[in-house]
């Protein structure tokens, strides 16, 4: 089990720690004890970010929505060289695909139980969505359908941190419970 020491820092693992083996020593215990509260409030912390990376989307929406008919065009000589920007149908077609696959790695992590959480790359995959239509000049038509992608795959990643996340809390819970047993029976014994 991993000890906090000095100045290290706590890196939580996906490990079930409520099978660990208990402390020996009541200083061990109690350090012990300690070091499960730091990786609860670390967790808790941690289960908050599907929020903040789905917050961040929103704002991206947003300014993406009220800069559509502000926003510059890039110069004819930027155009020529970067070339004729790519169709709206096959923006449309890449955000459908890109859709899918999001929403199966996401459901096939919740399902496996794996803690990899990819939200803020998503923010910028959608991101790019909201640029490639803005180059295309069809970003205030296919604004919603970019949206309602990014919700949709957000929410579900966000929904899964945070149950992924409760878990590890629990987990922690439940051995600091099995210390206190153990400080409670050492005492009495």
């Amino acid at each position: 089990m991993k000890r906090l020491t000095g100045n290290s820092t706590l890196k939580p693992s996906a490990e079930a720690i409520h099978d660990a083996p208990l402390p020996e020593t009541p200083e061990e215990n109690e350090l012990a004890r300690r070091e499960a509260a730091v990786r609860i409030k670390l967790f808790q912390r941690r289960s908050l970010r599907g929020i903040w990376q789905l917050t961040l989307f929103l704002g991206v929406s947003l300014a993406a929505q009220q800069g559509a008919s502000h926003l510059p065009s890039f110069p004819p000589s930027m155009m020529q060289l970067l070339g004729a920007p790519p169709s709206p149908k096959m923006i449309s077609g890449l955000l459908v695909l890109y859709s899918f696959s999001a929403l199966i790695l996401i459901l096939g992590k919740m399902t496996t139980g794996s803690g990899g959480f990819s939200g803020f790359s998503h923010v910028g995959y959608l991101t790019v969505f909201y640029a490639f239509y803005q180059v295309s000049h069809a970003l205030e038509e296919n604004f919603y359908a970019v949206l309602a992608a990014g919700i949709t795959i957000l929410s579900l990643e966000s929904y899964h941190v945070w149950i992924w996340h409760q878990e590890r809390i629990r987990k922690e819970k439940q051995y600091i419970i099995r210390l206190d047993r153990m400080r409670e029976w050492k005492r009495g014994g």
